[in-house]
């Protein structure tokens, strides 16, 4: 072959590449970047009824470090954040390899059942919650006298809700990556002596590490842009779940009750400067230990 042939027959590689991804690339660029460069614009700008839009550069920023509400709902994430994501990764992990452990034809249905919640749509999922906890018309209430969306166990519910809506998508990732774990290393394990639980906790668990640090991180997205379900059940409680329960219900509320648009976009980006940070510290921590960098 030819350099000039050879040279065509990239080029048209190159373009077939271009074309697949194109549809993936104009959806990326007007409905992801070009929506975060005009909100990157808005969050510079402030109304004001005299002048209209005018350039405010970072006042918008400032305003929000010092809100107090702002802050509150920055560290209720946090909080939330830091004990959701060890209880939802380890209901993950544990049902992950009790199915893989698993050899009966059973296994299939347990897989199927622990991922259906993660198929029923948030809204709805919430909102079949929202009844089971309601103090007038849930069935929960009668049994046990707690109210679930007091102030002091609104957060508890809410985190009930995340972790049976989210552990089934975890745990599918964590049983594809057993699954590709060679089976001659659990053969290996037998031979040597180790037992069904050493075997998961010293063979399966660190040769799974990546995965498991892969959805970690997106747990951490997750919960830190914690939004539908506290929106969904704030009419049943609205004094327990207020307008700024979490950051991202606060920017909603400052954008669409109040129209402070250009303040509601600045608590988004430096709501997106916590995730990102959130996810750098944990990457950081753990990049001995798995194989992502």
């Amino acid at each position: 072959m030819t350099n000039l042939a050879r040279r065509a027959r990239v080029g048209r590689q190159a373009v077939a590449g271009w074309l697949f991804v194109a549809p993936f690339t104009v959806l990326l660029v007007f409905f992801l970047l070009l929506p975060m460069l005009y909100a990157a614009k808005l969050s510079l700008y402030r109304s004001t009824l005299v002048e209209g839009e005018v350039f405010a550069w970072l006042d918008n920023y400032r305003q929000a470090l010092g809100d107090p509400e702002f802050r509150r709902g920055v560290v209720r994430v946090l909080v939330f954040g830091a004990v959701q994501t060890p209880v939802m990764i380890g209901i993950a992990l544990v049902a992950a390899l009790l199915i893989d452990a698993a050899t009966s034809r059973f296994s299939r249905v347990f897989r199927l059942a622990a991922f259906v919640p993660y198929a029923v749509p948030v809204v709805i999922g919430t909102l079949m919650w929202g009844f089971l906890y309601s103090p007038n018309t849930g069935p929960l209430s009668s049994v046990i006298d707690v109210d679930f969306l007091s102030s002091g166990t609104v957060l508890y519910s809410l985190g009930n809700i995340v972790t049976w809506q989210w552990a089934g998508y975890n745990m599918i990732v964590l049983y594809a990556a057993l699954q590709g774990v060679p089976r001659e290393v659990y053969e290996s394990a037998r031979m040597d002596g180790a037992g069904a639980v050493q075997t998961a906790l010293r063979i399966k668990t660190p040769m799974i590490s990546a995965a498991i640090v892969l959805v970690t991180i997106f747990t951490i997205i997750g919960t830190l842009q914690f939004f539908t379900e506290p929106l969904i059940l704030q009419p049943l409680n609205p004094g327990a779940i207020t307008n700024s329960y979490t950051p991202n219900v606060y920017a909603y509320h400052q954008a669409f009750s109040y129209q402070q648009y250009n303040y509601s976009a600045a608590i988004s980006f430096l709501l997106g400067v916590v995730v990102f940070v959130g996810s750098y510290i944990f990457l950081f921590v753990t990049r001995k230990r798995s194989a992502l960098r």
